[in-house]
């Protein structure tokens, strides 16, 4: 793993090579609540400012040829938040689909959720699967957006090795066939490449059990800015200092 450096900044008026960009961003959105406190405001008022800086930043990777982008927007922990809190989120997350589903052909976008969505309100868990659905039948979508919703990396790891547990008892599988890359196809990502880079605003300097599997050999950038101020200048700037990066996974 590699971490930022943060008295490394680019030179101003720099820019992303479009030539090197990642295949696959994470983003951890965090500060929405700190975000909100500064300001006086409620915390579900910094979730809808958050809303909005994720949809700029999504069309903002497609924009720059980013074909997949991965963002953590509900963790298995965070039910334990203040019931309006979460209520409030829902319903953010709610809206968002209904917009994504009119939109979904015309923006070239597909969305898949990463977690178990069993334990969501039924209507959000419904419209998730419909999303899902109608993003399949999008022809020519270029960008997946990987919507982690009741996700923990952890519990991620979990149900794949029960479907693979079920999966060797009925015969499907042999102990000896198990590699990296046959246990990767039970996890959420299945086929998805593996990100490139790992984003998280706010400061903090953890995971907080995002992509534990996928991001074994990703390059992480941290930033201070909360995710409801970051823009797509502060996009360009990790882009930037991503590429400067030497990636030798595990070589010389």
């Amino acid at each position: 793993m590699a971490f930022w450096n943060k008295k490394k900044q680019p030179e101003a008026g720099e820019g992303p090579d479009p030539s090197r960009l990642p295949r696959h961003i994470g983003i951890i959105m965090d500060g929405n609540g700190r975000w909100a406190k500064k300001r006086g405001l409620p915390r579900t008022a910094g979730h809808a400012a958050g809303a909005e800086t994720f949809r700029t930043i999504a069309y903002r990777c497609r924009d720059l040829g980013i074909p997949y982008l991965t963002v953590y927007a509900f963790s298995t922990e965070n039910w334990k938040r203040p019931a309006e809190e979460v209520s409030a989120i829902m319903d953010l997350l709610r809206k968002y689909l209904l917009e994504a589903l009119e939109k979904m052909e015309k923006d070239g976008f597909r969305i898949r959720f990463f977690g178990d969505i069993e334990p969501l309100p039924p209507e959000l868990r419904q419209l998730c699967l419909e999303t899902v659905e109608t993003g399949s039948h999008v022809a020519g979508a270029k960008y997946q957006i990987n919507v982690c919703l009741n996700y923990g990396g952890r519990d991620e790891i979990l149900r794949a090795a029960r479907a693979w547990g079920r999966d060797l008892l009925s015969g499907r599988q042999q102990v000896e066939d198990l590699t990296e890359e046959t246990f990767a196809r039970y996890l959420d990502s299945q086929t998805i490449p593996d990100p490139d880079l790992i984003i998280r605003p706010s400061g903090e300097l953890r995971l907080s059990n995002f992509l534990p599997w996928q991001s074994a050999y990703a390059e992480f950038y941290f930033t201070d800015v909360l995710w409801p101020d970051f823009s797509p200048a502060v996009l360009d700037e990790a882009l930037v200092d991503f590429q400067r990066r030497q990636r030798r996974f595990g070589g010389v």
